[in-house]
Order: structure tokens, then sequence, then C-alpha cells
């Protein structure tokens, strides 16, 4: 018992939840959600102005087409993703919703009718749905239950400011070079920049997730010959006492 003891202390010690144990590979999570939002603000600032003056759409609501889009597809890709981390994985389900979301600065660039930007708003909505809650729930996994509001807030912290920035940025260079296509290389650059980041991730992030995952059914493992013993004495003594309530009862006539 003792030594069953000593392997469960073992496992959890080298078991490390948290943010500064684990913060090279929450740092490369926060990075991929900064390039996921910013895929979001490079077309938030464009989109509109393509739409009302590259291919004259006078109507709101077909402007609009491409943000309704957008925000059914990721409702209900943010509906399953959970489901799907558990059931397919969690790496998985991260390079589907990274995948889907790189030609979208191409789709955009180059798009030849308007029914193109809706398409890559689409993919946009499942990609976001796909690589931002992975991030979260992977976030989550790293640090433990203790800081998991501050994981969270990071991410999401992370995500809105490149939001922001990039907005910023692609307003700026459209008034300098136009609609298309130079603001969007940006775009191309972030899809690059995410598969470099992301393949780091794959390559250390996920073995640490495999280690913690290993670990816990080791330590449960572990744990299994004690919870079998105190089982089967807890089932001698409702013997026990289920034989010498009758002799009681006798005794007592």
């Amino acid at each position: 018992m003792a030594d069953a003891a000593n392997t469960a202390s073992i496992r959890e010690a080298r078991i490390a939840l948290g943010l500064c144990e684990n913060w090279q590979q929450f740092t490369l999570l926060v990075l991929i959600n900064a390039f996921v939002g910013g895929m979001v603000g490079l077309e938030r600032t464009l989109v509109p102005l393509i739409g009302s003056e590259t291919f004259q759409l006078a109507s709101t609501a077909a402007v609009t087409s491409f943000i309704v889009s957008f925000g059914i597809v990721k409702a209900i890709t943010n509906l399953v993703s959970g489901q799907l981390a558990d059931t397919w994985g969690r790496k998985k389900t991260l390079i589907l919703g990274w995948a889907l979301g790189l030609p979208v600065p191409f789709l955009i660039m180059w798009a030849p009718a308007w029914g193109w930007i809706v398409a890559a708003n689409v993919l946009l909505g499942i990609n976001q749905g796909l690589s931002w809650s992975m991030t979260v729930i992977m976030k989550v996994d790293l640090v433990g239950p203790r800081q998991r509001g501050l994981a969270v807030g990071l991410n999401e912290f992370a995500g809105y400011l490149a939001v922001g920035v990039t907005a910023f940025l692609t307003g700026y260079f459209a008034t300098l070079y136009g609609l298309r296509p130079v603001p969007f290389y940006r775009g191309a650059a972030n899809s690059y920049g995410r598969s470099q980041t992301f393949s780091v991730v794959t390559n250390c992030a996920m073995r640490r997730g495999r280690s913690v995952e290993k670990g816990q059914v080791e330590l449960r493992q572990s744990q299994a010959p004690k919870a079998a013993f105190d089982r089967l004495a807890q089932d001698r003594l409702d013997f026990l006492g289920r034989m010498e309530s009758p002799w009681r009862c006798r005794g007592g006539r």
C-alpha cells in the first residue's frame, strides 16, 4: 500500500499544471489565437467597402450578408466544437479549423463575385468556431482549474487585441494602396505565421497534453488496488452485519 501511495505522489508531482509551469506552450496558444483574431479584423474593415465599391452592391442587406453567414456558421460550430474535441481530439479539431481558415484571404483577394466573399466567411466562421474554442480548452488543460479564469481572460485579450490592431492596419493600407490586393497580403502572412506557430504547438503543447493524460491514467491505475481492497473490506463488513442481526434477535428471545 505504501508503494502505491508513493507511486501516486510521484505521478502527481510529474503532472505540473499552471501558467508558470507551462508558459512556453501557453504563449504559443495565445499567439495562435491572436492570428485567428487578426483574420477577423482583416476582413471586417475591408469587406463592406469591397461589396459597395467593387461589386456595386446597393442593398445594405446584401452587403451585410457576409456577417450573417459568418455568425450562423460560427454559432453552429461553437455548439459542436466541445463535443468534437472530446470525441475526436483537440489536436485534430484544431488542425481542421486552422486548415479551413487558410484560403480565406486568398478568396477575398481574388474574388470575381460576391458569392466568393460569402463562401470565404463561411470558412472563416468554421475556423473561428473550431480554432478559437480549441485554444480556450487547451489553455484550461494546461493551467488547471485554479487559473482557468486567467487563462480565458488572456485568450480573449490576445484575440480581440489582434482584431483591433489588424483592422486599423488594414484600413491604413487600404487608404494608401486600395482595397485589393495589398491589404490582404497581411492576411496571407497571417496564414503563413499561423501555420508555422501551429507546427510548433503540435510538437510541443500536444506532447505535453499526452504526458498529462498518460500520467492521469497511471495515477488512476496506481490507486485501483487500494480502491478494490476498500470495496472488499466494506463488503465483508456488510456481510458480517447481515449475519449478526438474526443471532441477536434469537438471543434476545
